[in-house]
């Protein structure tokens, strides 16, 4: 490839690098959340810590990994999948955070 062929190319790398991050710091709480969610679908979860705590406060486990949550309102449940296992929690007091 001759240089001016390289430097377009670069170039172009360079502007679409710049509108994606001018998009993005444009976005909303709600928009960037979103993304992340949808980041989150297609790449398996994202890094999180979660602790699984009973009603008095005591730990019972924690989950470390690549999760991918998934919550039933209708019966409380809080499903996910770590290391390729379906974890199913029903009752206790579940805290995740990203890390």
């Amino acid at each position: 490839m001759d240089k001016k062929k390289i430097h377009l190319l670069s170039g172009g790398i360079v502007l679409a690098v710049a509108i994606a991050a001018a998009v993005f710091a444009s976005c909303t709480a709600s928009q960037r959340r979103e993304i992340k969610s949808t980041v989150s679908d297609y790449t398996g979860g994202l890094k999180r810590r979660a602790t699984l705590y009973s009603s008095t406060g005591e730990v019972i486990k924690v989950y470390e990994g690549k999760i991918d949550i998934t919550s039933n309102s209708e019966n409380g449940a809080v499903f996910f999948d770590l290391n390729g296992k379906r974890i199913w929690i029903k009752g206790g007091i579940l805290v995740v955070e990203e890390l």
